[in-house]
């Protein structure tokens, strides 16, 4: 068994902060054992989000998340600032989740480097 080690390429660790480059790679890994929080208000999330980011306000992260996020899924989470997605991160840590990775730069990193976004508003008026 150990002659296949290194054969098969392997992902890197999760860490406190992410670039959105490697929240990328790990999404087009295909590996679902993921979930992406957008803590911006409900109408910034209709706006645009990133695709597959589920919308929980900043306000409502600990009550919702712990009613059906497990504590040791791996969350990124991102917010309108830096500051915020900290604050963020920080409240689910203090929650008791182990797994989870500030998305740096956010929604305006991801557009930035135009990877693919949702908006609600777009499907509601078509």
């Amino acid at each position: 068994m150990d002659k296949f080690l290194g054969l098969f390429p392997t992902l890197p660790p999760m860490q406190l902060q992410t670039r959105v480059y490697d929240l990328k790679a790990r999404l087009d890994w295909g590996e679902p054992a993921l979930t992406i929080i957008d803590v911006r208000d409900r109408n910034q999330f209709n706006i645009s989000h990133i695709t597959g980011a589920i919308s929980i306000p900043l306000a409502e992260l600990v009550s919702r998340a712990t009613q059906s996020l497990d504590l040791t899924r791996d969350i990124y989470v991102y917010g309108d600032t830096d500051e915020e997605t900290a604050e963020a991160a920080t409240t689910l840590r203090t929650a008791s989740y182990s797994n989870v990775s500030e998305l740096r730069g956010g929604l305006a990193a991801w557009k930035a480097v135009s990877y693919p976004i949702e908006s609600i508003l777009d499907a509601t008026t078509r």
